[in-house]
């Protein structure tokens, strides 16, 4: 029945194939999908993309082709300015979040935005039922609901089903143009030249090369020496997904940056969703079976490698301190989040965190309570310019 989606992924420059295709219908027979468009779109992007470079191009085909079922009613001006601002603290309503809530389908919550319309008079905060902002409602914005529909602000749980129009992933296409060279220069202080590699002597040794002619009374002495090269290994971790979505720009531009740099004696590049547990992923995607243990790594990559973990910080606390706390379905950690880190920061004394939230930010946001904690266990920087540098320096420093 979405024979005409396909070719329109075709025609988006999307190298679908018939496999893949047929993969997603045996996945939709096979029932790996409910009703829900969200769950359908995240089935297709897992099962048809092959990259995140395309992500971009397939929220474009999908938010056109679905875009007749996505209409909402009008949203009268009083109900604007009855949104506008009036959040409630976070620390207020973090006990009302509920996990378990009610999963709605898209036409549920259009029904119900258009009775909310008809019903309501007056602005609400803080709430669970009406349009309103700060609260636990499946309509409205700036609340911490499960699902629904944001109406104004500005996303900040990434829950709301229209998430294909918001094209997060539109920076990491491969032919948009990023100004990536101020990253460039700053990552260029991460060198530690050596020239004990063994290899021939086929660099020209300028200081020398006059030190031996001078001595040779001006006849030409040219001297060699082994090239030096850049000896420092990098592993780089990237948060994707969920809250990290919204800096998509930002980590971006700092992944090609480091990809385009050729001057690491080794980089390797793995994801994580939140924290990191038994497996790192291979792809910002974080697909199931895309990974590698993380024991693996600990095990294979030396004590030698810089570390640099990319992320907000921002999570449940059972996600970091439980055992189990790993929010994706089906996956069930035996050792804590925190647990993880640690291994990690005892494999690898030299280790920063990046934080795409401007730190004026870092103690008032929603789960700024983790947040803290990883400040607290690992040195933290902004994901700035001055914040790369400032880091860069202290992971060449000697702990």
């Amino acid at each position: 029945m979405f024979i005409e989606f396909f070719y329109l992924l075709r025609e988006r420059k999307l190298m679908v194939s018939t496999t893949e295709w047929l993969d997603l219908c045996e996945a939709l027979d096979s029932g790996l999908c409910g009703p829900s468009l969200l769950e359908f779109y995240h089935l297709c992007r897992a099962v048809l993309v092959k990259s995140e470079a395309d992500y971009d191009k397939f929220d474009m085909a999908f938010a056109i082709f679905f875009k007749d079922i996505e209409n909402l009613p009008d949203i009268p001006d009083e109900v604007w300015k009855w949104l506008n601002g009036g959040e409630k603290s976070k620390d207020e309503l973090w006990d009302k979040i509920d996990p378990n809530a009610q999963d709605y389908e898209l036409d549920q919550l259009k029904k119900m935005l258009e009775e909310r319309l008809q019903e309501q008079r007056s602005c609400h905060r803080g709430g669970n039922y009406w349009i309103g902002t700060g609260g636990t409602s499946v309509l409205g914005h700036g609340g911490f609901a499960k699902q629904g529909v944001r109406v104004g602000g500005e996303s900040r749980h990434q829950s709301a089903l229209q998430v294909a129009r918001q094209r997060d992933y539109r920076d990491f296409r491969e032919d948009n143009i990023l100004d990536t060279r101020q990253f460039q220069v700053a990552f260029r202080k991460l060198r530690q030249y050596s020239s004990t590699m063994q290899t021939a002597k086929t660099e020209l040794d300028i200081d020398a090369t006059i030190q031996k002619t001078s001595d040779n009374a001006g006849y030409l002495n040219l001297v060699f020496e082994k090239p030096r090269k850049n000896t420092v290994k990098l592993l780089l971790l990237f948060d994707s997904d969920g809250s990290m979505q919204r800096y998509s720009k930002l980590c971006s531009a700092l992944f090609q940056s480091v990809n385009k740099s050729n001057h690491f004696g080794d980089l390797k590049v793995y994801y994580f969703h939140n924290c990191v547990y038994d497996h790192l992923y291979k792809d910002p995607s974080c697909r199931r079976g895309e990974w590698v243990p993380t024991d693996w790594v600990l095990s294979n990559l030396g004590s030698e490698y810089r570390v640099i973990f990319v992320g907000d910080g921002a999570m449940a606390p059972s996600e970091l301190f439980r055992e189990g706390g790993n929010c994706v379905i089906g996956l069930y950690n035996e050792l804590p989040g925190i647990d993880w880190l640690k291994r990690i920061m005892n494999r690898y004394p030299h280790h920063i965190w990046l934080n795409p939230i401007p730190k004026r930010s870092w103690h008032d946001i929603f789960g700024h309570h983790t947040l803290e904690v990883l400040e607290e266990l690992i040195p933290m920087f902004e994901l700035s310019l001055d914040g790369l540098e400032k880091g860069i320096k202290k992971l060449l420093v000697n702990r």
